[in-house]
């Protein structure tokens, strides 16, 4: 009965892991197909980044994130982060851009 709490511990940080994982590719990969199909003179208006370093910022988090699986948490966390900027920064100030008629 004592040695049961090691086990339990190893599957739960597998689950979370896992999760952590899956929760980082998918916003990864939303943000980096939102960056993509967007237009480069709006990141020039908003006065941020070019269209090709978010876009470059956002494939290799999402590609080391993807080859490190898991094992590697803080390029999971660095990959969600900027994903996280563009998506909440960057994204509405494209949506404004366009007077929000996008599909977005």
């Amino acid at each position: 009965m004592a040695y049961s709490a090691p086990v339990f511990y190893d599957d739960v940080r597998l689950y979370i892991d896992f999760l952590v994982l899956l929760v980082s590719l998918i916003v990864q990969s939303v943000a980096l197909i939102h960056c993509l199909i967007q237009r480069g003179a709006g990141f020039q208006a908003l006065g941020t980044l070019p269209k090709g370093a978010w876009a470059a910022i956002i494939g290799v988090c999402l590609v080391i994130t993807f080859l490190t699986y898991g094992r590697l948490l803080i390029f999971s966390m660095i990959g969600i982060a900027a994903a996280l900027v563009y998506l909440l920064d960057v994204r509405p100030g494209l949506k404004d851009l366009s007077d929000g008629k996008g599909f977005w």
